[in-house]
């Protein structure tokens, strides 16, 4: 059964140059079976028009609160309620406000707050209107009420030329959190901020090579939407451009491990959980050459420096819970155990990477999770998707513990 066929979506749309990406978000859900009914601020009126959701819909789209008189605006108030799903997208910090403070001075906060069903928002602004304190109190004010859902923004150049976190996530990663929030994905998540790395980490030797490794970025992907799914603010740093960055992720590039130390370093900070997936390289070339090195009939040698330790360069904090991860081929546990002591973190993550369906690029994982106060816990061949959640719940344990000893 598809998860949005025949199911009412109110998509409210708010002033924002990223009011264009509503249309195409309707289209989607569209094309996924639901209907939509569209609710525009006057300021997004100014950027899309109405016309173009009632092409879209075969609905007209409503914009003022007392348009066609009272019995219309009950109306509009009526469909609200009935809508098995609300998503706003672009929210701007203007509707997030209004909201968030229940004062409803328009027909899309007065709809919103009128609402019985599930409410996404999807904010979308220039990056330090974002970082406000007041827009991140907001923020968390509204996810902290069960009803509502936070829709992260994505990173990158933003419509006004500067760069930074803000821009609306893209429509068809915003249809994949509505069809989260309809399954009832278990949001109990909400409220961290998870930091997750995935992948392998590329280190130059000149211009056209690299060395690396095997990993795929599977597995941190993987835990990566898992947590999403289950409410968390995810940002996921990584390598890897080949797998699709799962709904509700921030995704962070990085090419080196001095660009993923750097990424961990300017994110840590803010995050209550650090999960270090990624593959990253033990060394690299001690100069990377300008131009392309020409063979020859000599033997080549390229040598080698230790890259930064990421895990061990971070000071250990109760605030958060941070995770490793041990790729091995032999004396799996006892590798992990020395490598849990030398990094002082809650739990490593190992797994026999020579053992079929355990290994990189595949689609399970045979984990063991090692933690300091308790016995190694060998998990069986599962997907990882199953794994990721398994870990979480560690994550979420482990968590807990550090809250307890706090207090």
């Amino acid at each position: 059964m598809r998860m949005l066929d025949g199911r009412e979506i109110l998509l409210g749309v708010s002033g924002s140059i990223a009011a264009y990406k509503a249309a195409e978000l309707a289209r989607l859900l569209i094309k996924k079976g639901a209907n939509v009914q569209v609710v525009m601020t006057r300021s997004a009126c100014e950027f899309i028009t109405p016309l173009t959701f009632f092409s879209l819909t075969g609905r007209q789209a409503y914009s003022e609160l007392f348009s066609g008189g009272e019995e219309v605006a009950t109306a509009h108030i009526s469909l609200a309620r009935q809508a098995d799903l609300t998503i706003v997208a672009p929210a701007t910090a203007r509707t997030l406000s209004r909201i968030a403070t229940g004062s409803a001075e328009d027909l899309l906060s007065t709809a919103i707050i009128a609402a019985h069903g599930p409410v996404i928002l999807a904010p979308a602004m220039n990056p330090q209107m974002y970082q406000h304190p007041g827009v991140q109190n907001n923020l968390r004010t509204l996810q902290s009420w069960p009803q509502y859902h936070i829709a992260p923004p994505g990173s990158g150049e933003m419509a006004c030329g500067e760069f930074g976190l803000g821009r609306l996530a893209e429509p068809a990663d915003l249809v994949a959190f509505c069809e989260s929030v309809l399954r009832g994905d278990v949001q109990d998540l909400v409220g961290h901020r998870i930091l997750v790395t995935a992948g392998p980490t590329l280190e130059d030797i000149d211009p056209v090579r690299y060395i690396t490794n095997r990993s795929t970025g599977k597995m941190g992907f993987a835990i990566a939407e898992a947590a999403a799914k289950r409410g968390a603010d995810v940002t996921l740093i990584t390598s890897v451009h080949t797998l699709p960055i799962p709904a509700g992720c921030r995704p962070l590039f990085v090419r080196s491990a001095a660009d993923m130390a750097e990424a961990v370093h300017a994110h840590v900070e803010d995050a209550s959980m650090l999960i270090m997936s990624a593959a990253v390289a033990d060394y690299k070339p001690k100069e990377v050459a300008d131009k392309k090195m020409k063979k020859s009939d000599d033997a080549l040698s390229i040598p080698l420096a230790r890259t930064l330790d990421i895990l061990a360069s971070l000071t250990p904090s109760r605030h958060r819970v941070t995770v490793g991860f041990a790729a091995e081929t032999h004396d799996v546990v006892s590798y992990a155990q020395g490598k849990l002591s030398r990094k002082k973190v809650d739990m490593i993550v190992a797994n026999d990477v020579s053992k079929a369906g355990s290994g990189f690029g595949t689609e399970t994982n045979e984990a063991i999770f090692v933690r300091p106060d308790k016995e190694p816990e060998h998990l069986p061949l599962l997907s990882k998707k199953q794994v990721a959640y398994d870990l979480l719940d560690r994550a979420k344990e482990i968590f807990a513990l550090h809250k307890e000893a706090r207090t």
